[in-house]
């Protein structure tokens, strides 16, 4: 059973409706946005309110922050969206769901940091742990270790021995592999930003996997790619008010396809 049916907004708090993010159009003509469906994507122009709306419902729903080193509730970045979030109205269909997490594609190279951090503080501690246990028992000296080593060995088996070691669009599927759990509910920002469309195409298979089993996406995007996953509910930011719309209709889909069709028809105009 899918997590979330489904958002609304209640009114501003008084004197806030001409202020970010309440003054943005989509957001100021919003209705309820139903998820009937496991995928569902935001497609907007830039500045058209789809990633503040995600942002807002990654606050309202107390999803983890995967990347950023800030939860969403003390992230002085999202203070307007944490205004939108108290406003927000949730429907689930269910008990509420924690599992999952919120990503913007720009802090998933903070997060490999935290993780390149994390896994250097435990060398260091067990470098010292060697060095301070030298002229102790092989016993005692794996006893102190156990903890050390096995902290190392379930952070190199779930990230690797180095997420910079790859390319970034190799690292944020690593990262996605190591993070996605069955039942979770994920909001992601653009996740398209480091993948080139091959791996595009492998993230729409890990998401049609966790799709298996009962995950839901919420997932912000420019992508054409991404776009035509299958039976996806597609909400356009564009309209007004935010309405579902197909995959065809899409803006970014038909200049995408007559771009490629005839690139020097759009190329010679600039």
């Amino acid at each position: 059973m899918l997590p979330l049916r489904s958002l609304g907004l209640r009114p501003p708090p008084a004197g806030s409706a001409e202020r970010f993010p309440f003054s943005v159009p989509a957001i100021r003509t919003l209705g309820i946005l139903e998820f009937p469906t496991p995928v569902t994507f935001f497609v907007g122009e830039n500045g058209s309110g789809k990633s503040t709306l995600l942002e807002g419902l990654a606050a309202a729903t107390g999803v983890q922050s995967l990347g950023s080193e800030l939860r969403v509730d003390a992230d002085e970045s999202l203070q307007a969206q944490r205004a939108l979030a108290a406003s927000i109205a949730l429907t689930w269909r269910g008990a509420r769901t924690r599992r999952g997490f919120f990503l913007r594609a720009e802090d998933f190279f903070g997060f490999t940091r935290t993780i390149a951090r994390m896994r250097a503080a435990l060398l260091a501690e067990i470098a010292e742990v060697e060095l301070e246990y030298r002229d102790r028992s092989d016993w005692a000296r794996a006893l102190r270790l156990g903890p050390l080593a096995g902290s190392l060995r379930d952070m190199e088996t779930r990230y690797g021995i180095d997420l910079d070691a790859h390319s970034h669009g190799e690292s944020f599927l690593k990262l996605f592999q190591s993070r996605f759990v069955p039942g979770g509910l994920y909001l992601l920002d653009e996740p398209e930003a480091p993948l080139s469309p091959q791996s595009q195409l492998a993230l729409i298979a890990m998401l049609k996997e966790m799709v298996g089993a009962s995950s839901q996406f919420i997932i912000a995007t420019h992508s054409p790619i991404l776009l035509a996953f299958p039976g996806a509910t597609i909400y356009s930011f564009d309209a007004r008010p935010v309405e579902a719309v197909p995959y065809e209709a899409l803006e970014h889909v038909a200049l995408t396809r007559d771009f490629l069709t005839d690139p020097e028809r759009f190329l010679r105009h600039l």
